[in-house]
C-alpha cells in the first residue's frame, strides 16, 4: 500500500479546492478510516477500491 504523499506525486491522487484528496481515476473524494492502533490512517476510494496509507 503506498502513502498519500507518494500518490499525489505519481498523480494517482489529487487535491480540490477545498483541500480534500481525491481520486485522479473516480474522482471521488476519499474515505478515511482510522486504526487506534496503527500509525496511519487508510485512505480509500469507494469507487475503484484503491487505497493509500496516510501517516498521521
Amino acid at each position: 500500500m503506498k502513502s498519500t504523499r507518494k500518490g499525489l506525486r505519481e498523480g494517482e491522487l489529487f487535491k480540490d479546492n477545498y483541500e480534500r484528496l481525491k481520486c485522479a481515476e473516480c474522482e471521488e473524494v476519499l474515505d478515511r478510516r482510522d486504526d487506534p492502533d496503527e500509525l496511519f490512517d487508510v485512505r480509500s476510494c469507494s469507487e475503484c477500491g484503491r487505497s493509500w496509507k496516510d501517516i498521521r
